[in-house]
């Protein structure tokens, strides 16, 4: 009898084919595949210790350094000593651990957590807030840097003063609060609960009667600037600082109370707070036909100016974030008082626009608007340093300095679009996920519930390209990275080292008006245009965050 081998010669020779052609490359796929994921977990690995090992100080971090470290800076040159608190710096490196560790499981990453979280703990200054950066020598050692590095920073006003207060600016102390609430509701880590008991207190105490929030606290008026008067107590817009706050305090109303021994504060004082919050976004509204918001408002709710190139004015850029916050607040609580006075801004906004462009439904508006006539603002200066220099408003487009964009877009479609879409839903359902009523089972982890409301909470100023994490983009991230575990880039920004104070140099001097630095005495950022290597947090985030997600798609 023949064998069968030899009977069915043919049936054989198509199973082999098949399992060739369809099979054989689903296998080699997923063990390319597995391949790719522990090249991803190794590649974490590898670049967060070159960081936590070499770069971290105390757990802290700054956004870029020179590859030999001989220069180091957060929004300015920095000390050895000091770490930034504002992101990219301890914040975003800390929330990048974090997001490791959940995508690992991986112990060292939480370690690494908790390292940026004590960084901040130790940096808490006594008010419960935070300010720009921590230094971790002694007060004496910030005044100097504030004497010489802050002081001739022309551009940077906020830096040319020592207040030795916190500041909401930049998501400076919310970004630090909210990092700490994530932080201890992943494992309960009772040395880290009262520096986030503190930030609360902070938060709650210094919210202004009528629910906004000043830039910095506890309230000084101690920096007159070439007559303006010091900004930083009024009502303050810049940087979403009240949005910031109150997510944060839907954040901590959302999950705390559900925390037995957690008594600091009441549920009904969070829900008052975030109440008032939103009411005070209402309040602000300015009367048509400019039914915008400003940046600033004083005591008396009139729109304000800030730092010297930033005139009192309305302000398109944040009216239009506004507008977003108020069809969230609308999703929050259901109440269509959120609603009301949404088409006055949008018409205001449809009649302030300067041009189109080439997309559609997006316009090129003014960074400033005159509260009173509706026409638009410009900022210009003149001078060589922080010393010889001025800053002045006109009617004027051109010239404008390179570092303040005059001109900001907004896709007022789109804006049109969300209203015209929230209209349809029914008030009732609309709230069925807000986090001020949606009703949770016992097992639901109070760490997702966190990741659940801050999602829902979220929402972008601008419209970014969403980018795809491909496995080419990822093959390539790996690739970046060098033998010691550094992700090289050029390209950032530099500044002039502080050699003395600035001259008093040509008051009326045009060469700098449209840059983003002035003369040698000037420490202000610019961008470096040369070949020059930095290691940054911000891109160790970014890539972190892309092979994070890529881990993530994968295991869905």
């Amino acid at each position: 009898m023949k064998s069968n081998e030899n009977l069915y010669p043919p049936i054989r020779k198509l199973i082999l084919l098949v399992i060739s052609i369809v099979i054989l490359p689903h296998i080699l796929i997923a063990q390319y595949d597995n391949k790719l994921k522990d090249e991803i977990i190794l590649t974490m690995k590898h670049a967060t210790k070159f960081f936590a090992d070499s770069i971290s100080e105390k757990g802290g971090y700054l956004s870029h350094y020179l590859p030999d470290l001989s220069r180091r800076w957060g929004e300015l040159e920095a000390y050895p000593t000091m770490v930034w608190t504002q992101n990219p710096g301890t914040v975003s490196m800390g929330n990048t651990f974090l997001d490791a560790y959940f995508a690992t499981n991986d112990e060292y990453y939480y370690l690494q957590a908790k390292k940026a979280a004590n960084a901040l703990k130790l940096g808490q200054l006594s008010c419960g807030g935070w300010n720009y950066f921590i230094n971790f020598d002694d007060e004496n050692s910030t005044i100097n840097w504030y004497n010489t590095v802050g002081k001739n920073a022309w551009r940077l006003e906020e830096f040319q003063h020592y207040y030795g207060n916190a500041t909401f600016d930049d998501e400076t102390t919310s970004g630090a609060a909210f990092f700490l609430l994530r932080f201890y509701l992943t494992k309960f880590d009772s040395t880290i609960r009262p520096p986030l008991e503190a930030a609360i207190s902070l938060i709650l105490k210094s919210q202004y009667p009528l629910g906004g929030w000043p830039q910095r606290f506890p309230l000084m008026n101690d920096f007159v600037k070439d007559g303006h008067p010091d900004y930083t107590s009024f009502y303050t817009f810049n940087d979403n600082v009240i949005w910031q706050n109150i997510k944060f305090l839907i954040a901590c109303y959302s999950t705390l109370p559900a925390i037995q021994d957690f008594d600091l504060v009441s549920d009904h004082q969070l829900l008052d707070a975030i109440k008032s919050g939103m009411e005070f976004i209402l309040l602000s509204q300015q009367p048509k036909p400019f039914a915008g918001w400003s940046q600033q408002y004083n005591m008396d709710l009139e729109p304000a100016g800030a730092r010297t190139y930033e005139p009192e004015s309305l302000d398109p850029q944040y009216t239009a974030a506004n507008i977003k916050i108020l069809l969230k607040c609308y999703e929050l609580t259901g109440e269509k008082k959120y609603l009301e006075r949404i088409p006055d801004a949008i018409n205001w906004l449809d009649e302030a626009k300067l041009k189109s462009t080439s997309r559609e439904g997006i316009y090129v508006y003014a960074k400033f608007v005159d509260p009173k006539s509706g026409k638009p603002l410009f900022t210009h200066r003149l001078g060589t340093n922080v010393n010889s220099g001025h800053y002045y408003v006109n009617e004027d487009s051109s010239k404008t300095p390179g570092h303040y964009r005059n001109f900001r877009l907004i896709n007022l479609k789109k804006l049109k679009n969300e209203y015209q879409n929230i209209l349809t839903l029914d008030s009732e359902k609309i709230i069925s996920n807000s986090p001020l009523f949606k009703i949770y089972n016992d097992n639901f982890s109070l760490i997702k519930k966190f990741d659940e409301v801050t999602e829902f909470l979220e929402f972008s100023d601008f419209d970014n390209n969403t980018i795809t994490t491909s496995k080419n983009m990822i093959e390539k991230i790996i690739s970046a990275l060098d033998d010691r575990g550094r992700w090289l880039v050029s390209g950032l920004n530099t500044s002039n080292p502080y050699i003395g104070d600035a001259n008093d140099g040509d008051s009326n001097s045009k060469e700098y008006m449209t840059t983003n630095v002035g003369d040698k005495f000037d420490t202000s950022p610019y961008r470096d245009k040369s070949d020059q290597k930095y290691i940054s947090t911000a891109v160790y985030s970014f890539y972190m965050k892309r092979l994070i997600e890529y881990l993530k798609n994968s295991e869905n």
